[in-house]
């Protein structure tokens, strides 16, 4: 049963995926239809093969730097809970842009997301490099990502102002 934990942590991130999948199903053909949005942003369909492939990434370099330490010590500490926090803030985002409408709040939480990514992948790379370079696409994807947020923040004030 030594893949049972491989699964597990390989897995996890994708209940955050699943959930914001939820919140987002309704949003993108309503709401998300009226916001002015750059020309150049990913299109819709590329989300879910986007995000199905970053959380197995980033769950299974979890499960590398878990094995790596032995589990659940106290030297896993420092770079699972980087890895912890990433995640909550990256399951966080789909709630407070589609579920809230709060652009620019999201914009807050996707640049702390990106700063505790890289936290993670420098906590990460002593430990086990394979898992910090499982988490460079990851990256990748939220410094694009990022600047639509603006973007839409930006050219959509109205849509904001509920917020202030």
């Amino acid at each position: 049963m030594s893949w049972l934990p491989m699964l597990g942590l390989t897995a996890l991130p994708h209940l955050g995926g699943l959930y914001g999948g939820y919140v987002t199903r309704k949003q993108v053909k309503t709401w998300y239809t009226t916001l002015n949005k750059p020309s150049w942003r990913p299109p819709n369909a590329a989300f879910p093969v986007v995000w199905t492939t970053l959380y197995t990434g980033m769950g299974y370099g979890s499960y590398l730097v878990w094995k790596e330490c032995g589990g659940f010590t106290e030297d896993a500490v420092v770079p699972l809970g980087f890895y912890g926090l990433q995640l909550a803030l990256n399951w966080a985002w789909t709630p407070i842009f589609f579920g809230a409408h709060k652009l620019k709040m999201a914009l807050i939480e996707i640049v702390m997301l990106t700063g505790a990514v890289g936290a993670t992948m420098v906590s990460w790379y002593p430990v086990n490099r394979t898992a910090s370079l499982l988490l460079t696409p990851y990256l990748a994807w939220l410094c694009l990502a990022t600047s639509p947020n603006y973007c839409i923040w930006r050219d959509n004030p109205d849509a904001d102002e509920k917020e202030e």
